[in-house]
């Protein structure tokens, strides 16, 4: 379609609507029009509220401070996410944020420490993170740079809902339009198949030349309208229901959220300042909703503040996000459950990567297939990456657990993980989310090991090896010492002019 895009309509509000507007505002307002409709009646999910690290840049995109960010949405830092019962129930391991220790030239670190856990060493990898050792005693500061220790890196926790107001308030006043009402019809044009339309309960008509779906998981346009078809991923990821609730805030407000696996799924914690988010998520062939809320309460720490909300979802991806002149963003577009808190993620790339294909001279299909094409490969790394916390189990206490163990595995996650148990070696494409170090915690923590290194550690001799590793121990442990509580450096940035 050769007509040059001046309107775009956004169908759904929540978190995946309003950055979609807030980013396109901030980018395209001299170009284009922008107009969301949603309903208040239309409830959203509402309980993404753990995030990773680019949620950082989104906001200095947005030109929203860390203080404001802070004070609309009671936030607090995350420097991780810690896993308890993954491998074997009683074991504990967390994926950090951020470098862990230094690589040498054609070698990563690990293999150094491989090395030496080899010789007798007693050291593991958690060691040399400075997001582990500031996690473990409940530590926050922006630190800077020392010797071979870089800052922390770091990501949020915070209020969805919050959040959601935050991002309208700032699109509206940069000009998004918005537009209370329910969808009742869609006009399409009848030799292309273009949504022309939308139109509304009360009668209105919404004209745009570009549709944004982030309807949630009914897909209005893309699905209902279009008909794209859904890949199902339920045979990797088995877990389909979730039940959610509030509870009181934690005394010592740990900067990391908890998963907790349970016989049938795993639990959330996630801290903000003056409460906690806790959810259930769970295989409706393991637990009904009465099993599954009895466990849940369980693993509280105190008594819901809120009433359970119960979802339920289905994991998988639309066979095309982008379809004529429709794009979906958010849940419309597929899920992966929030095991690794990437569902805000997926939405912020999904607009970054529209506004890299945003139509000049109107809408063409090469665009929309490479739009595609990265779309799926995404939202592939990161499955894959999901499914590795569920196969790489020692559990024997379910029959949740024992199906993810023998299961059939992407041919993509199998070849990683055999070369990793043989070699030591990891490989990950630049544009993959997860990297070597996030995939090393996840296997060593679940006890996924190798018993070889990379032949460039044996270049450096066992004494000086030991003494390079002991000083990075004690260089990581400088700044952990130095920084306060991280309740209280959140006050103190509260407090600050």
């Amino acid at each position: 379609m050769h007509t040059k895009i001046k309107k775009v309509v956004i169908l759904g509000g929540g978190t995946s609507g309003w950055i979609t507007a807030a980013l396109l505002i901030k980018k395209l307002h001299r170009i284009i029009e922008i107009t969301l409709v949603e309903s208040d009646a239309i409830g959203t999910i509402g309980v993404g509220e753990a995030t990773i690290p680019p949620i950082t840049t989104l906001n200095a995109a947005l030109d929203i401070s860390e203080k404001e960010f802070f004070e609309a949405t009671n936030a607090s830092f995350k420097l991780g996410i810690q896993f308890e019962g993954w491998g074997k129930p009683d074991d504990i391991y967390m994926h950090t944020f951020g470098k862990v220790g230094v690589d040498l030239t054609f070698c990563n670190f690990h293999h150094l420490v491989k090395r030496a856990q080899i010789i007798g060493e007693d050291t593991s990898l958690w060691d040399y993170s400075l997001n582990y050792r500031a996690a473990m005693e409940n530590k926050f500061a922006h630190t800077k740079a020392f010797n071979d220790v870089p800052p922390m890196t770091y990501a949020y926790h915070f209020d969805a809902a919050k959040y959601v107001k935050l991002l309208s308030e700032v699109s509206i006043k940069r000009g998004v339009k918005r537009i209370e009402g329910v969808v009742a019809g869609v006009n399409k044009n009848h030799d292309t198949g273009y949504v022309e339309s939308l139109i509304l309960s009360d009668g209105q008509i919404v004209e745009g030349d570009l549709f944004i779906d982030c309807s949630g998981f009914r897909g209005i346009l893309i699905e209902q309208e279009l008909g794209v078809g859904f890949e199902d991923w339920a045979h990797w990821l088995p877990c389909d229901r979730a039940v959610a609730a509030q509870t009181e805030a934690l005394p010592h407000l740990p900067p990391y959220t908890r998963s907790t696996a349970k016989k049938g799924g795993w639990q959330w914690q996630i801290p903000l300042q003056t409460r906690t988010g806790n959810g259930l998520v769970y295989s409706s062939q393991q637990y009904n909703e009465e099993q599954a809320t009895a466990e849940f309460i369980t693993g509280l720490n105190s008594g819901p503040l809120t009433d359970f909300n119960h979802i339920k979802f289905k994991t998988g991806i639309r066979k095309k996000p982008w379809e004529k002149n429709v794009v979906a963003i958010g849940l419309s577009s597929g899920f992966l459950e929030p095991l690794e808190s990437t569902s805000i993620h997926l939405i912020q790339m999904a607009v970054v990567r529209l506004i890299w294909h945003f139509p000049s001279d109107g809408i063409l299909q090469s665009e929309i297939n490479n739009y595609n094409r990265l779309t799926i490969e995404e939202m592939e790394h990161i499955r894959d990456f999901i499914i590795a916390h569920y196969c790489i189990n020692q559990r024997d206490d379910s029959e949740l657990w024992r199906y993810c163990a023998a299961m059939a595995l992407p041919d993509t996650l199998k070849h990683k993980l055999d070369l990793y148990q043989q070699t030591g070696k990891l490989f990950t494409s630049p544009d993959e989310l997860f990297a070597n170090i996030s995939w090393l915690q996840v296997l060593e923590g679940q006890n996924l090991t190798t018993k070889t290194y990379h032949p460039v550690a044996d270049a450096i001799d066992s004494v000086q090896m030991i003494d390079l590793l002991n000083r990075l121990k004690a260089d990581i442990g400088k700044p952990v010492a130095a920084i306060p509580s991280h309740r209280d450096y959140i006050k103190m940035m509260l407090e600050r002019a």
